[in-house]
């Protein structure tokens, strides 16, 4: 099974649950929550490094979710979680630092076949002694290219599903990742499959 076919099977799940949720089923939501914490903690990580910031943040998403429940519609739960906490996270920071309201969004450039990218890095092997240098390197980029790594290598998103959660257009997704790849791949020149790497990591 690929990972895009694990996804859509896990997200039955989730819908499942969020819809047992919706009916007031508060233990399917614990469910739900403690399903959706770990992505929404690790993505949240390419927003900020205070992790009480990220844990209370999440617990006031997941409250207003809860308390929201029955006017919500999902069709991917997880998009829909990644979503409103990106929201959310935005929302502090231009409260809490109104003069910085933009957080460091990348000059991008126009990169024609995204699609050259993501061939390249399916093509190689694991290297799983490299995990720790792959987090470090990811740790360095800038905030929007480590956004959409995490989205697309981790959670195995397409670029449609990226740029809308990212609120950019299509292309510039492919520019974020273009960029981010080859910074990666000038950090670490032993390894040769990024993608496969991260997805060992995960």
């Amino acid at each position: 099974m690929n990972k895009r076919q694990r996804i859509a099977e896990e997200n039955v799940v989730l819908l499942n649950l969020w819809q047992q949720s919706q009916a007031g089923d508060s233990l399917a939501f614990c469910q739900l929550a403690d399903k959706q914490y770990r992505t929404l903690f690790n993505y949240a990580t390419s927003f900020t490094s205070d992790r009480e910031f990220i844990k209370d943040s999440i617990q006031e998403l997941l409250i207003h979710i809860w308390e929201k429940r029955q006017t919500i519609q999902i069709q991917y739960v997880s998009i829909y979680f990644l979503k409103a906490l990106r929201n959310q996270l935005l929302q502090e920071f231009r409260r809490n630092n109104p003069a910085n309201s933009v957080l460091d969004i990348d000059e991008v450039g126009q990169i024609s076949d995204y699609q050259t990218v993501e061939t390249e890095i399916e093509q190689s092997e694991i290297y799983s002694e490299n995990q720790i240098k792959v987090r470090s390197a990811m740790n360095e980029l800038p905030r929007r290219q480590k956004e959409a790594v995490f989205l697309k290598y981790f959670e195995g998103m397409d670029n449609e599903q990226i740029a809308d959660l990212m609120q950019v257009n299509r292309q510039s997704v492919a520019n974020l990742l273009f960029k981010a790849i080859t910074s990666l791949k000038t950090q670490i020149r032993a390894v040769t499959s990024l993608m496969l790497l991260i997805f060992a990591a995960n």
